[in-house]
């Protein structure tokens, strides 16, 4: 089954973040999961679990019913989002930014300094 285009769009917004190394337990930077993406889905529609503030999880999860929870994460902290649903393309693209970014600041002064390095 071939991706969709907001698949294939996640994919590419995970694979340019600085950093960011794809595992099979999904996208990581400095070794700390920010995302993992499902592509393969019976239904043809994937799905992004991606690591989200509190009050900004809840306000989403009201607003798009295509954000929910999913897997063993903490719900408080973890956002799932069934793709190709009624979230738009570029709330997507800020939300792996805010993901990412969550996750690079509890990193430790030496590990932003490597990824410093790496991002050039």
């Amino acid at each position: 089954m071939q991706p969709t285009p907001q698949q294939t769009q996640a994919k590419g917004l995970l694979d340019a973040r600085p950093g960011a190394v794809a595992e099979p337990t999904g996208y990581k930077v400095m070794g700390k999961t920010f995302a993992i993406l499902s592509i393969r889905r019976r239904d043809g529609c994937g799905w992004l679990i991606l690591k989200c503030d509190p009050h900004l999880a809840e306000v989403l999860r009201e607003q798009y019913s295509g954000v929910g929870h999913r897997s063993h994460l903490d719900r408080r902290h973890w956002i799932a989002i069934t793709l190709d649903t009624d979230v738009p393309s570029g709330e997507i693209e800020r939300l792996v930014g805010h993901s990412y970014d969550l996750v690079c600041a509890g990193l430790t002064r030496k590990q932003k300094a490597e990824l410093a390095a790496l991002a050039g």
